[in-house]
C-alpha cells in the first residue's frame, strides 16, 4: 500500500473523503480493505468517485469506504487505481522510505507495499470518521477522521517540546505572528462565511459577520498583553528586591462550540498564546473545518511547530486529555452538562478551569425605556443566530405601564423574518443546527400553551416551518410564568417570552429566579437607575440599552451555572498564567 494524494470532486472544498482537500489517502488493491480483512468479511462498500488530481481529467479512482461485519460506521478507505495515480502537493516521508511521485500497477505497488512499515499502515488506515450534517438540506458536509491515540500522544508530545522556545520568544514577536494570523481570517472571509452557514446554518447575508469580532477582540488583547503581564513592582525595601512575574501555566486545552465557533475560540487562545502558553484546540464536531482554519491561519503566519495545534476528537478521548497530566489549563465553552465532564475529567488534577457554560438571559424593559429601541434590540438579541447565543435574551419582563405596546411591536418585527436555506441570501432566520434542537424549543413552546401561555406568531406564515426539521418558525409568547419550562430552562431557539410586571423590584426578582448567570439586560432612559439595579441583579455582566455583545476589554464571566473563571480583558490573563515571586535579598 501506498499514499496518494486525492481531490474530491464535489460541491464543498471539505470532501466527503473525511480527509482535508488535498487529502491523504492510503491505496489498496481491488477487493481488499487493506486492514487484512478479505472480502467476504465485509458487510458494506459504499462507493463514490473521485478525481485524481493528475491535470488529466480522463484519470479517475473510486473511494471505497469499507465496513465490517458488526460495525456500523465505516472503518477505513481503499482507493482503486485507474491508470496512474500520482503525488502532488508535498511528499511524503515514512520509516525513511523514500517518497515515489509516480505508481504504475502492478509492480510498483508491490514494491511500495514493501517499504512501508505494517503499524504506519494501521495507523492511518484504522480510523473513525465523523460527519458534520449540515442543517441547510441534512447533506454530509464533510467528514473528518478523529485523532488516533498515535496522534493525539504526538500532539500532547509537540507541545511540550515547543514550549520553551515560545515561553522564551519576546511579547514583541508573539504580537506580530498573533497579528498575521488575525489578518489571516480577514483575507478568507467570503469562504470562512460559506464554510460557516453549511457547518452550523447561520444564514450566508450574517455568517462571515463574528469575523469582525475575532479582529476586534484579538487585537485588544494583544495590545494589552504587555502591560497586563508586566511584572508587578512592590515599594522599595532597603537590602531587597521584590516583584511578582506572571509565568505561562504550559499547555492551554481549548474546547470550542459550533454556534459561534470562532468567537468563543478565540477569547482563549490568543490571550493563551500571547501569555507564552502553548495551545491545542478540540473544537466541535459540527464545524471541523473552524479548527482547520485556525490552524492555517497560525501556520502562515509562522508560528513555531507545536505551539498551536487541533484535534479531532471523540468525547472519550477528550476526556482522557483533559486528565493527562501535560494539559496544564482548561477553557471550555458549552452546556452544563460539559462543564460538568470537564471537572470531572479534570478531579484532582488542581489545574485551572475556565468553564462557560449556559444561560438563561434576561432582559427588563422600564416605563420610561424608549419602546422602538428597546424592542429592535430586544428581538435581534433574542433571535440573531436562530435564538442560538449563549448570551442572547431568552425573556423578557416589561412594564405594565408599555408592556401592551412592546408586545404589539415585538410580534410585528418577530413576523418579519424570513425563515429559510441559510444559502439564500433572502433568508434572515435560519435552520437550527439539528432537527432535535428544534424538537426541544417546539416542546416547550407546546408546554406553554398547554399551560396557559399565548403564542402570537403564527407557524402557517413561515412555509419553511417543519416539525422534524432543523427548520422552525419564531414563536413570541405572553402570559408565561416561572412554572414554565420555556421562562426557566435554556431555550437556544428562536423563542421568547414577554412577562409582565408592575415594579422595579418585581423584576429583579424575577430576573434572579434563575439557575443561570452570564449576562442580564436593563432599558431605562435613567442610566443610574439602571446600574442601581443591575447591583442587585445576579450575573456576570449587566447591559444597560444594549445586549448580546462583548466588549473585550470588560472580563466576560458568570455565575451560577453559567459556569466560572473569565476571558477577555486585563482579567483574562490571570487565569493563563502563575504568579511566581521573586524575593531577593542584596548582600551589598
Amino acid at each position: 500500500m501506498l499514499f496518494g494524494i486525492v481531490k474530491a470532486k464535489g460541491q464543498h472544498s471539505a470532501s466527503f473523503l473525511g480527509l482535508s482537500t488535498p487529502a491523504t489517502l492510503l491505496i489498496g488493491p481491488v477487493g481488499h480493505d487493506g486492514l487484512g480483512l478479505p472480502v467476504s468479511d465485509i458487510e458494506r462498500v459504499s462507493t463514490t468517485y473521485a478525481r485524481v488530481s493528475t491535470g488529466t481529467p480522463d484519470k479517475g479512482a473510486t473511494v471505497c469506504m469499507c465496513t465490517p461485519r458488526n460495525q456500523t460506521a465505516p472503518q477505513c478507505m481503499y482507493i482503486t487505481y485507474h491508470r496512474w495515480l500520482y503525488f502532488l502537493g508535498r511528499t511524503l516521508r515514512l520509516n525513511g522510505a523514500i517518497p515515489l511521485y509516480a505508481v504504475r500497477p502492478p509492480t510498483d505497488l508491490y514494491f511500495a507495499q514493501q517499504r512501508f512499515a505494517i503499524d504506519v499502515i494501521k495507523e492511518t488506515i484504522m480510523i473513525e470518521l465523523k460527519e458534520t450534517i449540515s442543517p441547510i438540506d441534512d447533506s454530509v458536509y464533510v467528514r473528518r477522521p478523529l485523532a488516533t491515540q498515535a496522534q493525539i500522544q504526538r500532539a500532547i508530545d509537540n507541545s511540550a517540546s515547543a514550549a520553551g522556545v515560545w515561553k522564551a520568544t519576546t511579547m514583541t514577536d508573539r504580537a506580530a505572528v498573533c497579528r498575521k494570523a488575525v489578518a489571516y481570517f480577514e483575507r478568507n472571509k467570503d469562504a470562512i462565511g460559506e464554510e460557516i452557514c453549511w457547518q452550523m446554518g447561520r444564514p450566508i447575508r450574517y455568517a462571515a459577520c463574528e469575523l469582525a469580532g475575532l479582529a476586534e477582540r484579538a487585537e485588544y488583547m494583544i495590545d494589552i498583553a504587555e502591560q497586563a503581564l508586566a511584572p508587578i513592582q512592590l515599594p522599595e525595601k532597603p537590602g531587597f528586591i521584590r516583584e511578582i512575574r506572571r509565568e505561562p501555566l504550559g499547555t492551554v486545552l481549548v474546547i470550542a462550540p459550533w454556534n459561534y465557533p470562532y468567537l468563543t475560540a478565540v477569547n482563549a487562545i490568543i490571550p493563551a498564546l500571547m501569555a507564552g502558553n502553548t495551545v491545542i484546540l478540540k473544537h466541535s464536531a459540527q464545524v471541523p473545518l473552524c479548527a482547520e482554519r485556525f490552524q492555517s491561519a497560525f501556520d502562515e503566519a509562522g508560528l513555531p511547530e507545536g505551539v498551536f495545534q487541533h484535534l479531532h476528537l471523540s468525547h472519550a478521548d477528550t476526556e482522557q486529555l483533559i486528565a493527562n497530566p501535560a494539559v496544564h489549563y482548561v477553557a471550555f465553552t458549552g452546556s452544563v452538562p460539559g462543564g460538568a465532564m470537564v471537572e470531572r475529567a479534570a478531579a484532582g488534577r488542581f489545574i485551572g478551569l475556565g468553564l462557560e457554560l449556559g444561560g438563561k438571559d434576561p432582559a427588563y424593559v422600564r416605563a420610561d425605556a424608549d419602546i422602538d429601541y428597546a424592542v429592535e434590540t430586544a428581538i435581534d438579541g433574542a433571535f440573531f443566530n436562530s435564538g442560538q447565543s449563549c448570551c442572547g435574551i431568552e425573556r423578557i419582563y416589561v412594564h405594565a405601564d408599555v408592556y401592551d405596546q412592546f408586545v404589539e411591536r415585538a410580534v410585528a418585527l418577530v413576523n418579519g423574518y424570513v425563515l429559510g436555506r441559510s444559502d439564500d441570501p433572502e433568508t434572515t432566520l435560519g435552520p437550527l443546527v439539528k432537527a432535535s434542537a428544534a424538537d426541544f424549543v417546539r416542546g416547550q413552546i407546546a408546554d406553554a400553551v398547554a399551560a396557559g401561555a399565548k403564542a402570537h406568531i403564527d407557524p402557517a406564515g413561515f412555509p419553511m416551518n417543519k416539525p422534524g426539521t432543523p427548520y422552525m418558525a419564531p414563536q413570541v409568547l405572553t402570559d408565561v410564568n416561572h412554572s414554565m419550562r420555556v421562562m426557566t430552562e435554556e431555550s437556544f431557539g428562536p423563542v421568547v417570552g414577554i412577562q409582565r410586571v408592575t415594579s422595579d423590584d418585581e423584576a429583579v426578582e424575577l430576573m434572579n429566579d434563575s439557575e443561570f448567570g452570564l449576562t442580564a439586560v436593563i432599558f431605562t432612559a435613567d442610566t443610574k437607575a439602571g446600574m442601581a439595579l443591575g447591583e442587585r441583579i445576579e450575573t456576570g455582566t449587566l447591559f444597560v440599552n444594549r445586549c448580546d455583545y462583548l466588549d473585550p476589554a470588560l472580563a466576560w464571566t458568570g455565575i451560577k451555572n453559567s459556569g466560572r473563571g473569565c476571558t477577555l480583558s486585563s482579567v483574562g490573563y490571570e487565569a493563563l498564567t502563575r504568579p511566581k515571586s521573586f524575593h531577593i535579598k542584596t548582600l551589598r
